[in-house]
């Protein structure tokens, strides 16, 4: 019997050959999320690849859970290849109160028993607006939403978004309005584009000081801060291209991709720092001739091959890295988790510096490591007990 690429994901990871599209998630204490009851760290897609057979690419690249337009057919067809859903409510507007609340009501008990359905999302960045302060939309409301929704479904949770910008204590704001809680962070940007939604004047989406792709693990320090212990924490990172948001007029010297290695940088600066879980986003605007869907793929099959330790619990090395010099300063350096399971450790290393690493690990059971780090680059070490 032929074997699907889909069921040896699964296999590689531990997890059951059955479709995950089975059972909504839940949230453990420390908000690790669960399916069917087991820990997962989260791949999903905000839209699919431009691919003659989508679903399937998804699939068998290993995400677990799409964003959905609120359809039957579209969930069905989802489940058919073993993905979740998860779908938009919107939320409950002060003007138009009952309006909303019977929008929701038939939207929510028309889908919470499709099996499909992972999670419910109310508004996108709620607390954003480009060049102004000021919520688009109250915690209030948000908190009122969810508080509905849940009253009509209390079996799934809900997904809040917030953008890179704001306080934390804004964002925190909103945390009643929300169990699984994410932050946006595009940073591949090419130097001198042209003003574009969501970029600041100096063509930058972020405004902590780091400009480089590194500027990840911050914002996702951030996150972790405004979620606190007991939410869950995703980061939503990049899969487009700028210039491609700009409906007419694009500039093609100005059509920047993610390459896989900053794929990669990103997924893996985003675990070290406290993710569970990653989605992506803008898969619409990238053409199928671009190489980003296939590089994507392959980091997402890489990381659901350490499924296992992934979600297992972290331990602390007792490590000490010693520097040499490479004729630079050191800014970040490497960043680092070890996390342990009963097939054994594993060490993700991501050098945050835009210059290379020269570094000597001590205190590993194998004795000293030596490594040479590029810019921006990811070493993942697996010991068995």
């Amino acid at each position: 019997m032929r074997i699907s690429r889909r069921a040896a994901l699964l296999a590689a990871a531990g997890l059951p050959a059955a479709r995950l599209a089975a059972a909504p998630a839940s949230l453990a204490k420390d908000g690790a999320i669960l399916i069917n009851g087991a820990p997962v760290f989260l791949h999903g897609l905000y839209q699919l690849p431009n691919h003659p057979d989508a679903h399937r690419a998804a699939a068998d690249a290993g995400f677990h859970v799409i964003h959905a337009n609120a359809k039957p057919e579209e969930l069905d067809r989802a489940h058919s290849h073993g993905l979740s859903c998860w779908l938009t409510t919107g939320s409950i507007s002060p003007a138009r109160r009952e309006q909303d609340r019977q929008r929701i009501a038939a939207l929510v008990n028309q889908f919470k028993q499709h099996p499909s359905l992972l999670f419910w999302e109310t508004e996108d960045e709620p607390s954003y607006q480009w060049k102004k302060s000021g919520p688009r939309i109250p915690p209030e409301v948000i908190k009122e939403t969810y508080a509905y929704l849940r009253g009509i479904d209390p079996a799934h949770p809900v997904y809040l978004n917030h953008a890179p910008t704001n306080l934390v204590s804004t964002l925190q704001s909103y945390n009643p309005g929300g169990d699984i809680l994410g932050t946006d962070i595009y940073p591949v940007i090419p130097h001198g584009i042209r003003e574009t939604y969501a970029l600041w004047p100096d063509g930058r989406q972020g405004d902590f000081l780091n400009t480089h792709i590194s500027q990840v693990g911050p914002y996702m320090d951030k996150l972790r801060q405004v979620a606190g212990p007991s939410r869950a924490a995703v980061m939503v990172l990049q899969a487009f291209a700028w210039e491609n948001l700009r409906e007419k007029d694009r500039d093609p010297s100005m059509i920047l991709y993610p390459t896989r290695d900053q794929l990669r940088f990103m997924a893996c600066q985003s675990i070290v720092h406290g993710a569970n879980g990653l989605l992506w986003w803008g898969l619409q605007f990238t053409p199928a001739a671009a190489p980003l869907w296939d590089d994507l793929a392959a980091v997402t099959r890489e990381l659901r091959a350490l499924e296992r330790e992934l979600t297992a619990p972290r331990v602390e090395l007792p490590l000490r890295l010693d520097y040499h010099d490479t004729g630079h300063s050191l800014d970040r350096g490497i960043e680092w988790i070890a996390r342990r399971s009963s097939a054994g450790t594993l060490l993700i290393a991501v050098n945050a510096d835009p210059n290379p690493v020269h570094v000597t690990w001590r205190g590993l059971a194998s004795g000293p490591l030596t490594e040479q780090y590029a810019p921006f680059d990811v070493k993942i070490h697996k010991w068995s007990k």
